[in-house]
């Protein structure tokens, strides 16, 4: 089972950038396909985007699309995601998620329960 660790978390003013990376051990990510989730206090865990192992394409939820991008460095064995034009409501603990048999449809929004292996989470803060 592949191990994931998240980093790049923080505190950022509303419109500010931040990129998460999600480094992978004990296999490569390049065989999974990987998704995003986000979570902020008493809500549900929030899917917000994946890319997929074959075809390298990608999904984002509606609520983040045209502000953030996913990616990966195969050689680096780690997942991006980019996040730009950062809002109060984006502030959440955000987890990257593997999984080696999963094919992300990107119409079809992210189920947790889809991913194998998760991460401890990164906590994202957007104020002014």
């Amino acid at each position: 089972q592949v191990q994931l660790v998240e980093s790049g978390g923080g505190w950022v003013e509303p419109g500010g950038s931040l990129r998460l990376s999600c480094a992978a051990s004990g296999s490569t990510l390049e065989s999974h396909a990987i998704g995003w989730f986000r979570q902020a206090p008493g809500n549900e865990r929030e899917g917000v985007s994946c890319i997929n192992r074959s075809d390298g394409s990608t999904y984002y939820a509606d609520s983040v699309k045209g502000r953030f991008t996913i990616s990966r460095d195969n050689a680096k064995n780690t997942v991006y995601l980019q996040m730009n034009s950062l809002k109060p409501e984006d502030t959440a603990v955000y987890y990257c998620a593997a999984d080696p048999d999963l094919y992300c449809d990107t119409d079809t929004v992210l189920n947790a329960l889809d991913f194998r292996s998760w991460g401890q989470g990164t906590q994202v803060t957007v104020s002014s």
